[in-house]
């Protein structure tokens, strides 16, 4: 088993193949309830970090809400190809004004 076992990414093919190269575990998916059935599954086999796009991270809310709490898989939205729409740092700004009760990060 080699470090990046333990690693996947999910995600439309044009969006995440260049991550294959790097040796990565790819696993694309075209839409929401293909995405979900993908992510619980590969969640269960153990990865450790699970890397998936912005815009199906954005279509996966609720499901994603179940695994915050969870120490494992730590599930990292990315920006798609065409570039960031925000929803991964959203995400974090949430996370960490949940954990410290202040928005330190980002004041605006």
């Amino acid at each position: 088993m080699t470090k990046y076992d333990s690693i996947a990414v999910i995600g439309k093919s044009h969006d995440i193949l260049g991550f294959k190269a790097a040796g990565l575990n790819v696993f694309a998916v075209s839409e929401g309830k293909e995405a979900r059935s993908t992510l619980m599954r590969i969640a269960d086999r153990g990865f450790a970090v699970i890397f998936i796009t912005e815009d199906i991270a954005d279509e996966l809310k609720e499901t994603l809400q179940r695994y915050k709490t969870k120490t494992y898989p730590a599930i990292i939205p990315i920006p798609t190809a065409k570039g960031s729409s925000g929803v991964g740092i959203k995400g974090i700004m949430q996370d960490a004004d949940k954990v410290i009760g202040a928005d330190i990060l980002f004041r605006q």
